[in-house]
């Protein structure tokens, strides 16, 4: 299956996985701590994000350490930005005329 970091973000707990290790690269250990979840379920979710590019998972002693890789994440605002111009654009409409509405009941 081609993944893309599309369907890593789409999962809850891959959002909630690359926030953690955002803020500090962990072990593989470190990210399942944080779940109530089985390690193998952990994995998946790793592997789905390593596939995605999003995570880069090295050995270091004995210990797998995850550190995040959030270029990809480019891809997501690129394909948000005109949907984002367009609500700005609606949202400066909606300044304009309550601004229009304020002056004219203060006319009155």
């Amino acid at each position: 299956m081609r993944r893309d970091v599309f369907h890593a973000i789409a999962d809850p707990t891959r959002r909630e996985i690359l926030n953690i290790i955002f803020h500090r690269s962990t072990t593989l250990n470190g990210v399942g701590e944080s779940f109530d979840m089985s390690r193998q379920a952990i994995s998946k979710h790793i592997k789905i994000l390593t596939e995605c590019g999003l995570i880069v998972v090295h050995q270091q002693g004995r210990e797998r350490y995850c550190h995040a890789k959030l270029d990809k994440l480019q891809d997501v605002a690129d394909w948000l930005e005109p949907f984002r111009k367009t609500w700005e654009h609606r949202f400066e409409k909606l300044d304009h005329l309550l601004s229009d509405m304020k002056r004219k009941k203060k006319r009155t």
